[in-house]
């Protein structure tokens, strides 16, 4: 039976910085920081030993204006597995790509097709007795496109599968700016077949029953707000044009967050034991080579002051214990237990009056907020511009994460405090 099969692919982020102030280890740090790399050669792994007839990448090859030889060089030979076996490569810009200086720049196989920022049809060669097939393709010609590029798009040439490649925000996604906003109704209308769409890195998939618009994810992620598995889409259109998708695992360490509840916990040796029963379950599940936990402690155990209080301890016995595990590794440890009774407020208890007030009356008040954010600002400023998402990729994301080190910090500092109560 004639058909079409190709890989799409998408916001790949090749050689991204890392983003998370946790990954500290420099074993983890290095697992992270070549993960797109190996998700990559992955990608093209899968392609070789399927066959497909084509690779799609719906933008965000890159991570910004890279201008590193290193990611030029790994580039060019992965996609030169592809032309050596007749696999065409079809690239769209997207919003961190859009000026790449490598993508202007670099000398690609002739089998790699990088469209610019005016629409293209791209009618392949099928050979006699297939069915047509055409690539539309639309590349952001800057980073900011406020608008719907899909009316810019040719149309659907008439008895050929089209595929249009896109870069998009849809009607939006939390976490992700608004690019070039469309809708599953607006691109159904055009005709296409497949939409092969990038942007938001959850995967997604809807079928109109006269398009199959598809989200392709990212195929790793790079930190604990990327969790779970990353994959690409082997789709495959036959000459009658129904679309089948098939989902292919492409991560090579996968983020999770992980619960244990340490209720009825009260002896300190206790706790790195049970830590290693739930990293031994959870890698289980886990289909990636090589687990990232953010542990969280839960629950309700007389150490919780204690455990606030050693938790750097703790952490490095957590480490052991992943290791123990194999392929795991825990990214950051959360302390999120209370002691019996730590939230009935105990008339007479100093501390208690005062996580009371720090709780009610100073974290949530605007006086607080603002200076937390004139702080964040100023060390904003004297990080390079690579890590300053680090602090929030925007207003909420910020907000958000200064209210999250606030609580932790005043835990940290009640927990202290009780410590030097009990030893007194």
């Amino acid at each position: 039976m004639d058909q079409f099969r190709f890989i799409h692919a998408a916001d790949i982020h090749l050689d991204s910085p890392l983003r998370s102030l946790a990954l500290r280890d420099p074993g983890l740090a290095g697992l992270i920081g070549n993960a797109t790399r190996r998700a990559f050669t992955r990608i093209i792994d899968i392609a070789l030993s399927e066959r497909v007839d084509a690779v799609l990448i719906a933008g965000d090859l890159y991570d910004g204006d890279q201008t590193s030889m290193k990611t030029a060089r790994f580039l060019a030979e992965e996609l030169r597995r592809l032309d050596a076996a007749g696999i065409a490569t079809f690239i769209i810009r997207g919003n961190h790509d859009a000026m790449s200086r490598i993508t202007r720049e670099l000398v690609l196989p002739p089998s790699v097709k990088v469209f610019g920022g005016r629409a293209e049809a791209i009618a392949l060669e099928r050979g006699p007795g297939r069915f047509p097939v055409v690539i539309h393709g639309l590349s952001f010609a800057q980073p900011q496109v406020p608008e719907s590029l899909v009316g810019r798009y040719r149309p659907a040439v008439e008895g050929a599968a089209n595929i249009g490649l896109l870069h998009t925000s849809l009607g939006g996604a939390p976490g992700h700016d608004v690019y070039a906003p469309s809708s599953v109704a607006e691109l159904s209308a055009t005709g296409f077949s497949y939409w092969a769409l990038g942007h938001i890195h959850q995967r997604a998939v809807a079928a109109t029953g006269t398009s199959t618009v598809v989200m392709a994810g990212m195929p790793q992620g790079r930190d604990i707000n990327e969790a779970g598995p990353k994959s690409v889409t082997l789709a495959s259109i036959g000459a009658d044009r129904t679309v089948r998708l098939e989902e292919r695992l492409t991560s090579v360490a996968e983020f999770q967050r992980v619960s244990l509840d340490v209720s009825g916990i009260t002896e300190w040796r206790d706790l790195p034991e049970a830590i290693g029963r739930v990293l031994e379950g959870r890698r289980a599940m886990v289909r990636s080579p090589h687990l990232v936990a953010r542990l969280a402690l839960t629950g309700t155990t007389p150490l919780a002051w204690r455990i606030r209080r050693d938790l750097d301890l703790l952490k490095a016995e957590a480490d052991e214990r992943a290791a123990v595990v194999g392929s795991a590794s825990v990214e950051k440890l959360e302390a999120a237990c209370h002691a019996p009774g730590e939230s009935i407020a105990v008339p007479g208890d100093p501390l208690g009056e005062l996580s009371r007030l720090m709780a009610q009356e100073i974290l949530p008040s605007d006086a607080f907020k603002g200076e937390m954010a004139r702080i964040a600002d100023e060390l904003r400023k004297q990080l390079p511009p690579e890590c300053r998402d680090i602090l929030g990729a925007d207003a909420d994301a910020s907000g958000a994460l200064l209210d999250a080190l606030a609580r932790e910090g005043t835990e940290n500092v009640l927990a202290r405090l009780r410590a030097g109560e009990g030893a007194a």
